[in-house]
């Protein structure tokens, strides 16, 4: 074999380059006319297979050009544009463009950031990502973290971090079968399902979790929660850990996070913040308050391809004392030699999560926070809650809708036919069958939540695209096929 290599997979550098200036030549032309898109196509999955081609694995190799041109096509017309001005549906935000260049160099150098010695930048930029975004959000700079793949991710790894420190010591040889008390965890009822996965996967079990109910402003009560906890000590049980929500799924409430604080000292437990949507609003000086005491939570979740308009995947996990990653994660079998850099201690991100094997993902976040900086993000997060609370205004003005919630960048609402008799079970119906139409018709997309048993319609704006005359529209189409699901709806049945 001579100096050079003959292989099918290499792309020679002007082929590169050509197909190259071609795909961000395509990209940004989708990006300047994204608005003019559909938020998705109606098309069903055996539709999109057959535009896919069931065709077997080719047993000869396709032209690299040929492969690219094709896939732009197929990705760029036939998905739900997360990135279009009228998406407020689940919480993922339009992508920031740094965040696409990030990801093809990222992708390039290919670091494996599960070591220092494998990815001496990489880990440098992802250590810098994690202090800026402790500093983002109000705490301490010297809090340690991880980049994840996102909140379920950042929360599993808090979870298991304060099962460490809160468990018995021999927890680590003998498992939980061995423990003499049934360890209990606690969260209000609106926590996200996470914690129903954590509790399974991790051993503890779904009836280790005490789902706490909420007050009339559907915030964790605090009072029952203190309640809970003496009653589980009385009987024998030994609480872990407290979970706190910085701005819940569904409509975006914060919990009052100073008092679980109070408590989680007065009863030495683990106080973890889901804050995966929620807490970048702490950016802006008015919503301080709401977020008090969160530089007391020893663990801290947040997505920054949430409310940080990070291309996915990006979530985070930062913890007070990152001693109690280092616990949980940390082993060092003897085929590896990363311990050391010229007499310096290296960090290495396998001792602080699940994965050793870690791409480069603290890339796209954080040229993003330089390109942007923190006060372009007061403006921009700013601008979303504004825009929630003007859908939520309109809502409340139109005689066929009813506003439900309102906070942080969450509105609830929903249709309401004129000179109607109010019907729980039937408008919930309406508005559950409304919502297909609207998931599928391709001008807006919105996603649900279950506010007081009414089934409402919710949109979550994190969407820099998204404007004042976006909102004003989405009232509009909003109206026009309630009326018309309404109308089918009363339509007697015909048998055909």
């Amino acid at each position: 074999m001579d100096g050079n290599r003959n292989n099918s997979i290499e792309i020679n550098k002007e082929e590169f380059r050509k197909i190259g200036h071609q795909l961000i030549d395509d990209i940004s032309e989708f990006l300047s006319n994204i608005d003019k898109k559909p938020v998705t196509v109606k098309e069903s999955p055996s539709q999109l297979q057959s535009i896919l081609g069931n065709t077997s694995l080719p047993e000869m190799g396709i032209p690299a050009t040929e492969l690219i041109t094709r896939t732009t096509d197929l990705l760029l017309n036939h998905s739900l544009l997360n990135g279009h001005p009228k998406f407020l549906g689940y919480i993922t935000s339009s992508a920031a463009p740094i965040g696409a260049l990030a990801d093809l160099l990222a992708a390039s150098v290919n670091p494996n950031v599960g070591a220092h010695i494998l990815s001496p930048m990489a880990t440098e930029i992802e250590k810098q990502t994690i202090q800026w975004l402790a500093e983002f959000i109000g705490v301490s700079p010297n809090y340690g973290g991880i980049l994840v793949s996102g909140g379920n991710m950042a929360n599993f790894t808090a979870f298991l971090a304060a099962r460490t420190a809160k468990a018995p010591k021999s927890i680590k040889e003998n498992g939980l079968s061995n423990i003499p008390q049934k360890l209990t965890i606690y969260c209000s009822k609106t926590t996200h399902t996470w914690i129903d996965k954590a509790a399974i996967l991790f051993g503890l079990g779904t009836k280790s979790v005490r789902w706490i109910q909420t007050d009339s402003s559907n915030k964790m009560n605090n009072k029952v929660l203190v309640e809970t906890i003496k009653e589980d000590i009385k009987n024998g049980f030994k609480p872990i850990m407290v979970i706190g929500t910085a701005g819940d799924v569904s409509t975006g409430v914060v919990d009052d996070l100073k008092g679980i604080s109070t408590i989680c000292i007065e009863y030495d437990l683990w106080f973890h913040i889901d804050g995966a949507y929620g807490i970048p609003a702490t950016v802006i000086p008015k919503y301080k308050n709401l977020f008090e005491s969160l530089s007391e939570a020893d663990s801290i979740a947040l997505d920054p391809h949430k409310w940080l308009y990070s291309p996915l995947e990006a979530g985070c996990t930062l913890v007070k004392n990152p001693q109690h990653l280092i616990d949980t994660y940390s082993s060092h079998p003897e085929y590896y030699n990363f311990s050391k850099s010229e007499n310096e201690i290296a960090q290495n991100f396998y001792e602080y999560g699940l994965q050793n094997s870690r791409g480069f993902r603290a890339l796209k976040v954080w040229l993003s926070l330089q390109q942007v900086g923190r006060s372009g993000y007061e403006k921009l997060i700013s601008e979303d809650i504004e825009l929630s609370e003007v859908l939520f205004d309109l809502s409340k003005k139109h005689p066929e809708l009813e506003a439900v919630s309102q906070n942080l960048s969450i509105t609830t609402f929903r249709y309401m036919p004129l000179n109607f008799e109010k019907d729980n079970e039937y408008l919930n119906k309406l508005n559950e069958e409304l919502l297909n139409e609207l998931q599928t018709g391709g001008e807006l997309f919105l996603s649900n939540a279950i506010v007081n048993e009414m089934y409402c319609l919710r949109a979550c704006v994190v969407n820099f695209r998204t404007t004042k005359k976006d909102i004003e529209e989405i009232i509009d189409i909003t109206v026009r096929e309630g009326r018309k699901t309404h109308s089918e709806l009363q339509e007697p049945k015909v048998n055909k």
